[in-house]
């Protein structure tokens, strides 16, 4: 079995995390630092299984990506999705009078 990623991707997204634009923008929407401490982990934890099948590692970086998925998953929607279209939706817009959807 191979991990969920390979470890170039790991390695990328550390480096993404500690890359000046990042960090800025993470202090600048979250008034923090990004900690980038688990991309580096994960990256450890792949290189480890590769090389010497560790059975650690690979529980290790699996736990790491249930728990970023599960992460994923707390947040909402900003839009409710619709299952059909509008009623009306074959008729020109009123420019004037704003829309209801």
């Amino acid at each position: 079995m191979s991990p969920p990623r390979s470890c170039e991707d790991y390695w990328s997204e550390f480096k993404h995390c500690k890359s000046f634009r990042n960090r800025f923008h993470y202090y600048y929407a979250y008034g923090a630092s990004p900690s980038c401490r688990q991309w580096k982990e994960d990256y450890s934890n792949c290189i480890e299984w590769e090389k010497h099948r560790s059975n650690e590692a690979k529980e290790a970086l699996q736990m790491s990506e249930r728990n970023r998925v599960a992460e994923q998953k707390k947040f909402t929607p900003v839009w409710k999705l619709r299952q059909d279209p509008p009623r009306d939706w074959h008729m020109p817009l009123n420019e004037e009078k704003p829309q209801d959807s």
